[in-house]
Order: structure tokens, then sequence, then C-alpha cells
């Protein structure tokens, strides 16, 4: 009796895309019977057929070749799909316990910690047919561009998601000169959107509530982030100094900056009347203030201003370092108050400040005024 040929059902990427492999010894006959199936094609660089997945149908494959080869599909039958869909249904995930033991080793942020974990979390599900250890670089760029063309990822979260896969074979695996070439974005020069000192007061001005009145002074005159709001204490509000401790911020370092007077005789007014117990801003049941709430706050005051731009909380930061640039402020001080790693971060505000501006008079103006 003759045996059957097999066929072997197998994932991959290819040019960005998932496609089905179809694995198998060369036969003429096969081959020839694979032609017929929608979507099969040849791939050169891969040496071998395969079916994209949007296009793929395990009924369309198994009826087509059934009579003449056994179909292996058990790589590929855990890959549940809705009905009358190509898109994969969500599977819970077998998360490599060594890769949180080394995040918290490191002592990453909690919001760093929650990033890389989602994403790579992500990324294990899509090779859930695969041996992690076995996946190559060219295999890790395919599934970044994917996710570019198919779910237009921002740069940002470009680079996010390139660091949550690094971290796993870099550290977890401890192939740091293996895996250095995932393709990164080029990073965009954009120049920080700020609000001027006028503007900044009406927003305070705006409101008499004092806890946004707080939100809206705290985040301006120490340069905050949002996240480092969130996490300022009483205890760090050091009013016999002058100073704010801003603990653990980005790269888990303190910092001191200093306390505005104007600011100290807010904080104490609004203290008397809040009484909050351990964040500096508290919610209405006590904890720690939200995210969403202190952006609310923002944009809500901002339209009480008549300030017609988008503002976000770190227009306010990008303000506070570009007003202290022109005011004269060594940008060594700034780079200190605002927590930056690099002196090349904090020059972008050179580029929105008025000190060099001033300098120079407009053309226009030159030519009217030779006019009359």
């Amino acid at each position: 009796m003759t045996v059957k040929p097999k066929i072997s059902l197998n994932y991959d990427i290819h040019k960005g895309a998932r496609i089905v492999v179809l694995h198998f010894e060369y036969n003429k006959i096969v081959i020839d019977r694979i032609k017929k199936i929608n979507g099969a094609r040849w791939s050169q660089s891969k040496k071998c057929w395969y079916i994209k997945d949007k296009e793929f149908s395990l009924s369309q494959v198994f009826n087509t070749l059934k009579d003449i080869v056994y179909i292996n599909y058990s790589q590929i039958k855990n890959f549940k799909k809705e009905p009358g869909t190509q898109k994969q249904v969500n599977r819970k995930v077998e998360f490599p316990q060594s890769y949180i033991d080394i995040l918290d080793q490191k002592r990453y942020s909690k919001n760093t910690k929650k990033t890389y974990t989602n994403y790579f979390k992500d990324f294990i599900r899509f090779f859930s047919d695969r041996n992690l250890d076995k996946i190559t670089v060219n295999e890790i760029n395919d599934y970044i561009l994917k996710l570019i063309r198919e779910k237009d990822i921002s740069p940002s979260q470009q680079n996010q998601r390139i660091n949550a896969i690094k971290f796993y074979y870099d550290k977890v695996l401890g192939r740091e000169k293996l895996y250095i070439d995932i393709k990164r974005p080029i990073k965009k020069k954009n120049i920080p959107n700020i609000l001027s000192a006028n503007e900044i007061k009406l927003m305070i001005d705006a409101t008499k509530n004092l806890k946004h009145k707080s939100i809206i002074s705290l985040l301006y005159s120490a340069g905050l982030r949002r996240s480092e709001l969130i996490n300022l204490k009483i205890s760090d509000i050091l009013s016999g100094q002058m100073l704010i401790k801003v603990r653990q911020s980005k790269g888990n370092k303190d910092r001191y900056v200093g306390l505005s007077k104007h600011l100290l005789n807010l904080l104490r007014e609004y203290y008397k009347f809040y009484k909050p117990k351990v964040w500096v801003i508290e919610g209405q049941n006590g904890g720690q203030y939200s995210a969403e709430s202190i952006l609310k706050v923002v944009k809500s005051l901002a339209k009480k201003a008549g300030i017609l731009r988008n503002v976000t909380p770190q227009m306010l930061r990008h303000s506070f370092a570009t007003h202290h640039l022109e005011q004269g402020t060594d940008l060594r001080y700034i780079q200190e108050f605002l927590g930056h790693n690099s002196s090349k971060t904090t020059e972008i505000y050179t580029h929105v400040a008025k000190t060099d501006f001033m300098k120079f008079k407009n053309p226009l103006d030159n030519l009217y005024e030779n006019i009359n």
C-alpha cells in the first residue's frame, strides 16, 4: 500500500504579514493540487508554499488535499477565529515569570512594568505557536512592520514595543549582542507646544476651586509630569527649605525644584480646606488623584480661559522650562529642574524661547518702516 505524503501547517511571518506555511517534501502531484487553492503562493526567500492568514481556509485546504496527503494542522488548530472573520480571539498568555522578576530586580517604574508586560504579551500571543527562544531578528522586524502597516502604531509605541521585546532577549536570555538590530523609527524633532505666562494666569484665575488652582500651579511652577504630581506627598513640600522633592520620577531618580512663595500660600489655603492625609492632591474619597482627572481639570480651565488650542498637562511643564530660559535661567539648572538625563533633551526649549527671536527685527517691519 502506498503511504500518503504528509503536509504540516504552521504560522509564520512574511513581508510583515502572518501566513500559513505548508511544509512537505517535494512532490509534483501535491504542488499541482496546491496551486488550485485560493491564495496559495510560492515564496522564493522562504522556499515554501504559503497562504496569507487573511485568505486561509482550513476547510478548502483539507477538501483540496485530503485524498492525496495526510494533513497535520495541530500547530494552528488552537488559533480559534470568530465566525465569519479572520480576527484571532485573544487567548490566555503564559507569561515568563523571569521577565517580571528582572523588571522588579531592576526597579523599573510601575508604568514601565505595565507597558512592557502588556506589549510583550501581545508579542507572545502573536507567536504563540512558536518557541520564543527560536524567533529571529528578521521575524521580530516583520512583526513590528505588521503593526505599523495594520495598526498604524505611533513611533513612540513602536519604540516601547521594541524595548519590551529587547528586554526579554537582552536581559532575560542575556543575548544583547544578538538582538541589537531591531529597526527603530527615526526620531521626530518636534518643537514643544507652550503657553504664554498670561494664558497660564488666565487658567489659574478661571476657577475658585482651590484644588484645581493647586493642580495648575504645581504643574507649571514645579515643571511636573502628570505622574509626578499624582505621586507627590504632603511630606515632599519642604516649606522650611522652599523646595519640592520629586521622588522616583522617570528613571527612578529623585530631584528638587524650587517652591514658589505664591504656591506655598495657595497650598496652605488648600490644605486647610481639603485636609489631605497623604498625597498633596487626593480624590474625593481620599487616595491618589487619577491621571484622567488631572487632564480634565487642565482642559476645562483652558476652555474657561478662552484658550482655543488643545492644552495638556505636558504643555505646562514645557512652559515652565521655556519661561525659565526666557528670564535667563542657565540651561544646566533647567535640566536639573526637569530631571533630564541629557542636556540635549533640554536644549529643545531654546527653539521656542523668545530670548533669541527678540534680537532680530522682522523684515516685513523693516520694509514698511523704510517706505514710511
